[in-house]
């Protein structure tokens, strides 16, 4: 009997084009652990605001970091399921899977199941664990095992920032930048609205000074905490001083308020100060997407430069990198 691994990222449209981007939206902004609003709410914004300005706009912007093997998210999530099949041999089937679009996450399960395994785990590529991200696409996985007539022995995968494999694969990631000619180091998380974070608090403390500085019993699965404990394990092996680094969130959506600080704020501040060359780490993703290659790289080094900064500059993300392949071997075994 084989062990199934499922590998699952966020999602992709199938092309960049303005309906395809538009199919993947629709089915994006009608999660209800995503935007956690009524019904009617969700509707309207997914089907009066988002469709038809923001879904345009976005394609434009897919077009940009579309490769000749298509979506980057989809074609290094091919590549590391072949590099892992390789790496777990025989006993193992890797499959992977979309929480939104192509290939879906019932479609994965559903190509998986013939190959009669005992054991089903379960890896969102997500590092740190969130609502809208893990636990999205776990409630997914349920939704179609539920249904079959033998629903196999299955473990899930909620995080694995900490994660010594996870850690080392970033600090050989960055080996290749010389940290001497950056004024300061940017470490950026994908921002969640801060209601995400103290829905998920059990005692109401949540967001309260200090609380997301270390990782205790209370908070292991609170998503700022987990981001705050990346950082400052990537910082110990990359032997960085205080005043050499900061942490920050991007990609706000919306009015209501995220967890901070927002990368633009911190941006400000560092120009501010004089900083003119930043190096920017994206630990929250394990391959490069819209918010990597367009937004830090492009979008908010367009606007550090109006600041009076000289250019931000992206580390790579692991996507199919050696060391990745083989911190989900050492994560999954």
């Amino acid at each position: 009997m084989k062990t199934a691994i499922l590998l699952i990222n966020l999602g992709t449209p199938d092309s960049a084009s303005v309906s395809d981007v538009r199919k993947y939206h629709a089915q994006f902004f009608s999660d209800p652990r995503v935007f956690d609003m009524s019904d009617i709410g969700r509707f309207f914004l997914r089907n009066f605001i988002i469709l038809p300005f923001r879904s345009p706009r976005v394609s434009k912007l897919y077009k940009e970091i579309w490769m000749a093997e298509g979506s980057p998210l989809l074609h290094y999530g091919k590549q590391v399921q072949r590099k892992l099949q390789e790496k777990l041999g025989s006993d193992y089937v890797v499959g992977l899977g979309m929480n939104y679009g192509n290939p879906s996450i019932e479609k994965a399960l559903n190509e998986l199941k013939p190959t009669q395994f005992d054991k089903l785990i379960i890896v969102p590529l997500f590092p740190q664990y969130a609502s809208s991200t893990t636990g999205s696409i776990n409630e997914a996985v349920m939704k179609v095992v539920s249904k079959w007539i033998v629903v196999p022995s299955i473990q899930f995968v909620n995080s694995f920032y900490n994660h010594p494999a996870f850690i080392d694969a970033w600090v050989e990631r960055t080996k290749e930048y010389d940290f001497n000619k950056f004024d300061h180091m940017l470490f950026s998380y994908h921002g969640v609205p801060e209601r995400h974070i103290k829905n998920a608090d059990c005692d109401g403390k949540c967001l309260s000074p200090n609380c997301c500085n270390q990782i205790t019993e209370r908070n292991k699965y609170c998503y700022k905490a987990n981001c705050h404990a990346t950082t400052h394990l990537l910082v110990k092996k990359l032997n960085l001083s205080q005043d050499k680094y900061s942490t920050c969130f991007q990609s706000l959506l919306g009015r209501t308020p995220w967890i901070g600080p927002y990368f633009q704020d911190t941006m400000a501040q560092l120009a501010k100060s004089g900083k003119k060359n930043i190096l920017v780490f994206s630990p929250a993703f394990v391959a490069d997407c819209l918010e990597t290659v367009n937004e830090i790289a492009v979008e908010y080094n367009e606007e550090f430069k109006k600041l009076g900064g000289e250019k931000l500059t992206l580390v790579e993300s692991l996507n199919e990198h050696p060391d990745w392949v083989n911190a989900l071997v050492e994560i999954i075994k």
